[in-house]
């Protein structure tokens, strides 16, 4: 199984198959508009800019399943990232990214079974995963790790080459 067997709504409703996503880099991200890590949005949008012409891309799924963090609507989140942080990546409908409620998506990011040292709970928003252009997960970074830390930066260029896909 990959990321591409998968199908998620996006914020505005529309189905999207994550096929086509084939052949990119991804870093998928869980959201919230009203976290202590929501700042991180800015270097998100940063690291899509830098690094889409080569194939990259961010997937934010906004998540209210820490302390109610992410209370607003599909409508109003998607304001509030155009505005408060100029957000152009991909963004989805609110999912749940824990619990009995688990979309799809993350219940496969998180089974131990599929990855197991990448693998398991989704500890706060702003978990990162970071998924090849085979559609595995390669790559985990846990809330306090920002967009544009070195870790962050090194396994994306390790993971992007130096082709270029413009």
């Amino acid at each position: 199984m990959t990321i591409y067997d998968f199908t998620a709504n996006d914020i505005d409703g529309n189905p999207v198959d994550f096929g086509k996503f084939r052949g990119d880099v991804l870093l998928v991200v869980n959201v919230a508009s009203k976290c202590g890590f929501t700042s991180q949005y800015e270097g998100l949008q940063k690291l899509y800019e830098t690094y889409r012409g080569r194939g990259f891309r961010v997937l934010g799924f906004p998540a209210n399943d820490f302390l109610w963090q992410e209370p607003g609507t599909e409508s109003e989140i998607k304001s509030f990232c155009s505005v408060a942080y100029g957000v152009t990546f991909p963004m989805f409908a609110k999912v749940s990214v824990r619990g009995k409620g688990i979309c799809p998506l993350y219940a496969w990011l998180t089974d131990k079974g599929e990855h197991p040292e990448l693998g398991g709970k989704v500890t706060w928003n702003f978990n990162k995963f970071l998924i090849d252009r085979d559609g595995g997960v390669i790559g985990r970074f846990g809330s306090r790790t920002k967009p544009l830390a070195k870790p962050v930066l090194e396994a994306i260029e390790a993971v992007l080459g130096g082709l270029s896909r413009e």
